[in-house]
């Protein structure tokens, strides 16, 4: 048995590469990409292909890069016809990020010919931005029952998205807080998503099977559910009136955890929930159902900070994210909220994946200390 017996539970606080991508101050409750404040990028009115590109490229783009960029994005967006088929196969019951698990496992069997290489990774990552999009779409029609579509060349990608998956012209209060929630959500360091693309792709495995294995670990509720979480105990709540009580009965007496709350980097109020909150406060006034649970939420939110504040546990990006999807006209159902994530952070993915394969590759395998049973003879089936 090795002399230490120390391990990091969870990788807690464990560095595993270097990034130019992101950077968070956990005390401070400070986000930044590529140095940009989040706060900055919001209040700009960047569209996200400006991120995409600042993640991939790692500056931000003039025009005629930026249409470029477009271009290879919206290749992606007419997904190949067998991708279209499989999801169509699969029960409308199924969940949403295993149904675009599904879809790239899926190309990864048909890009039999991968390789590395500095001169095409980023064009075959704002590709795959476009496949997610295109996938993305008919994830939400088909258990929607509705027809086959993909997204169309417009002046922005999230409208392009949203028109393809509702099939009609989205407002433009729905576009913008569309293109915000996808930045929102495009990186955030190495959570366990990230990390598990990362140790697919250091084993050089193809940059779909790096988003395969990146939505597996999204797919659990202790990572990318925490929306449909978050909301869904507005929903049981039912009213504002009801809020304190079941707030006692739930939280206080520890019977549940108060979901949209805690993060295990920031300390204090993340920034994304803030502006999450602030959209979903414009979005709310066209949307009864959504208006109803904005002010569960609210209500909850005074109790939890009350409660938890002095703890350094604030509400998390989780805890507004899906408020704002309901408004827009994303339904609570198949984890679609988990599925709009994940079209956000498959540029943070790649972006990591690119980094790390480019410029820092290692085989990603760590060590485990044993604490079974001492040495001790094998014996035959008859002797036993």
């Amino acid at each position: 048995m090795p002399e230490s017996e120390e391990i990091s539970r969870g990788l807690e606080d464990v560095n595993i590469k270097w990034t130019r991508l992101t950077t968070i101050d956990g005390e401070k409750g400070i986000l930044r990409y590529g140095g940009y404040s989040i706060e900055d990028i919001i209040n700009s009115g960047a569209k996200v292909e400006e991120i995409q590109y600042l993640f991939l490229y790692g500056e931000l783009p003039n025009k005629e890069k930026l249409e470029k960029f477009r271009e290879n994005v919206e290749k992606g967006y007419n997904v190949p016809g067998y991708i279209i088929e499989t999801i169509r196969k699969l029960p409308k019951e199924s969940d949403s990020v295993a149904m675009q698990m599904t879809a790239f496992a899926s190309l990864a069997a048909a890009e039999t010919k991968f390789k590395w290489n500095k001169e095409t990774n980023r064009e075959l990552a704002a590709l795959s931005i476009g496949r997610m999009a295109g996938i993305t779409v008919n994830v939400y029609r088909h258990f929607m029952g509705m027809e086959p579509a993909i997204p169309e060349h417009s002046d922005s990608f999230a409208k392009s998205f949203l028109k393809a998956a509702f099939g009609k012209e989205p407002s433009q209060e729905s576009i913008d807080a569309m293109n915000a929630a996808l930045i929102l959500y495009t990186d955030h360091e190495v959570p366990a998503s990230t990390t598990a693309g990362l140790v697919a792709v250091s084993t050089l495995s193809d940059i779909y099977s790096g988003v395969t294995a990146a939505l597996a670990a999204l797919k659990g509720p202790l990572h990318g559910g925490a929306a449909e979480a978050a909301i869904a105990q507005f929903a049981e709540i039912g009213d504002e009136n009801n809020v304190e009580n079941w707030f006692k009965n739930n939280i206080l007496s520890g019977n549940r955890r108060l979901m949209g709350f805690g993060h295990r980097v920031y300390k204090t109020y993340d920034p994304r929930a803030k502006i999450f909150k602030s959209f979903a406060e414009k979005l709310v006034k066209n949307n009864k159902e959504a208006e109803k649970l904005f002010k569960i939420a609210k209500k909850l939110e005074e109790l939890g900070i009350k409660q938890y504040g002095a703890k350094g546990i604030y509400p998390n990006t989780d805890f507004y994210s899906g408020i704002v999807y309901m408004a827009i006209g994303f339904p609570l159902k198949n984890n679609i909220y988990t599925g709009l994530f994940a079209l956000s952070r498959i540029t943070g993915w790649q972006a990591h994946f690119i980094e790390y394969v480019e410029e820092q590759h290692r085989l990603i395998r760590p060590r485990a200390v044993y604490k079974g049973p001492e040495p001790r003879q094998f014996l035959p089936i008859n002797k036993r």
